[in-house]
């Protein structure tokens, strides 16, 4: 149900559909804890008291060209706990306090009813999208409970959490970013929007990319890659063995160069200076004008600046918090807490180089369209590439034996070295395609799936390039606002608040993996499930 406050008409499209520069499009704004004080039910416009600051920082996102919308569960006209007349009276009463909106989208159910439109179900969030011109994904929501933030993920969306008192300790660790108050929300969304855009824009010859990790690493850059691709005549792309089936998937990419460096791999050989030497030869006849070096926030770009300077590359960018010296022409940081791909196109931009307007800076790949043939199906993939991210088999088949007796085709899916673990749990009642698929034929698995439950590792980042919705069983040994999954909807389950929480743990430190066994019941995952296909 759209409400719009006294006579302010239908809510606003886009200037001519055209793409704000950075990130975000809109944002979409929680009502009560959020932008006014939360008074329970309340029908009454005289108790309307706007939060502190909320006018100024508001007035920062319309300077920047960015839609406002409202977003609010209002189940009290359900309830008979106010009239539709008193809710409209009361909006308007937000309006004249805090400037104008360009939508309202109102949930007026309870939770009995079953709607898609009542936080955390996405259906506010795709409708004030849809009103304001632009998708889900180009939207940032700020709300201050943990239903603000499951509807923004659900959608695809970005979220900002502004906790107040009533806010839980678990809504606050499991969100993907949280500001102290409105005013700091708007103040990070504002130099994330900033962040990928480059104050002077460039064009350039040769461009050696280096991301030297694994295949979720490789594809959370994507986005940077591309942004230097639509800047280049040719894009060079250095990655290592585990990242060699993902940078072969990514558009942009003209030309692949495969290297373990012995710095980056987490199970590293001797550093061998023949070759070293080697690789710095094999760098130089690339014949680059420059080169970005991406990397996670845990790594340094310097080893391999050092080597690209022997091999004579003129110009080098990278994110480095030490000193570089000379090694570095461009030396960038990003404060902790970024998405991953949002912190390597702030890179890009850094050096120069953007996504063209018509590119939206999601995941992305070059995979022809595939699937499994039969009804449609959900994939189910219990590995990872370090264990402490994995769901632990036995509850994994759980799910599959839920999933499956919800009426719902499951397809089980691991790489060759992970035959007896898909076997285990397909035999709950799944289909087992571990070790029969290459990663490209993952990915058109994936795609053709209507949704993947998938623990943080590199199926789930595929599962975003592709655009197919993400039940993640998320470990919180790492951030889930860097490494969550990218602009695709999700549905967070595990326990956010578990011991191992930002331990960066390759092997669970806490017996009984508790925070992807405990932490998730299979009944959850049947319902997050359902959300993201109905």
């Amino acid at each position: 149900m759209m409400f719009t406050p006294a006579a302010s008409g239908n809510c606003l499209a886009m200037n001519g559909g055209v793409v704000t520069p950075g990130l975000f499009d809109a944002v979409l704004l929680d009502r009560d804890g959020t932008l006014i004080e939360d008074v329970p039910f309340n029908g009454d416009p005289d108790k309307v008291r706007v939060v502190p600051g909320a006018r100024e920082a508001l007035d920062r996102l319309r300077a920047a060209g960015l839609r406002l919308a409202v977003v609010t569960n209002q189940s009290g006209l359900a309830r008979g706990l106010f009239t539709a007349a008193q809710l409209r009276a009361v909006n308007a009463r937000v309006e004249q306090l805090l400037g104008p909106f360009d939508c309202w989208q109102v949930c007026p159910h309870d939770d009995s009813d079953g709607c898609r439109c009542r936080k955390p179900a996405p259906g506010l969030v795709e409708r004030a999208a849809a009103a304001l011109g632009t998708t889900a994904r180009r939207c940032v929501l700020v709300g201050d409970i943990g239903r603000d933030m499951g509807a923004a993920l659900a959608a695809g969306a970005s979220g900002v959490l502004v906790p107040t008192p009533v806010t839980r300790a678990q809504e606050v660790a499991a969100a993907p970013y949280v500001a102290r108050d409105l005013p700091a929300a708007v103040e990070e969304i504002l130099r994330r929007q900033a962040a990928v855009v480059p104050a002077t824009p460039r064009r350039a010859g040769t461009v050696l990319v280096a991301r030297s990790d694994s295949a979720g690493d490789v594809l959370v850059t994507g986005p940077a890659i591309r942004a230097v691709a639509a800047c280049a005549e040719r894009v060079v792309l250095l990655h290592g063995p585990r990242g060699r089936d993902a940078a072969a998937l990514l558009p942009g990419v003209d030309e692949l160069i495969e290297w373990p460096l012995p710095w980056i791999d987490g199970d590293p050989t001797p550093v061998d200076p023949a070759t070293i030497d080697t690789l710095t030869t094999r760098l130089a006849a690339v014949g680059a004008d420059e080169a970005v070096i991406f990397t996670s926030f845990h790594q340094s770009a310097l080893p391999l600046a050092l080597l690209l300077r022997l091999a004579g590359v003129p110009r080098i960018s990278a994110i480095s918090d030490d000193y570089p010296g000379s090694l570095l022409d461009i030396r960038h940081t990003v404060p902790t807490g970024v998405p991953e791909p949002e912190r390597a196109l702030s890179l890009a931009a850094a050096a120069g180089f953007a996504l063209p307007a018509d590119d939206d800076p999601g995941l992305r790949v070059d995979v022809p369209p595939a699937g499994e043939p039969g009804e449609p199906y959900v994939v189910v993939h219990p590995g990872a590439s370090v264990p402490a991210r994995a769901c632990p088999p036995q509850r994994c088949a759980e799910i599959v034996a839920a999933l499956a007796a919800a009426g719902h085709r499951v397809v089980v899916t691991g790489g060759p070295d992970e035959r007896a673990l898909t076997a285990r749990v397909a035999a709950a009642g799944g289909t087992d395609l571990g070790g029969r698929t290459d990663f490209a034929g993952l990915a058109g698995t994936i795609a053709g799936a209507r949704c993947v439950v998938v623990g943080n590792t590199g199926p789930a980042h595929l599962a975003a390039a592709v655009g197919t919705p993400v039940v993640s069983l998320f470990a919180p040994t790492v951030p889930y606002g860097q490494w969550g999954p990218y602009r695709v909807p999700t549905v967070r389950l595990g326990d956010a608040t578990a011991a191992c929480r930002d331990t960066r743990a390759t092997r669970c430190p806490v017996p009984g993996h508790p925070c992807l066994t405990a932490g998730i019941d299979p009944a959850e995952v049947v319902d997050a499930v359902g959300l993201l296909t109905r």
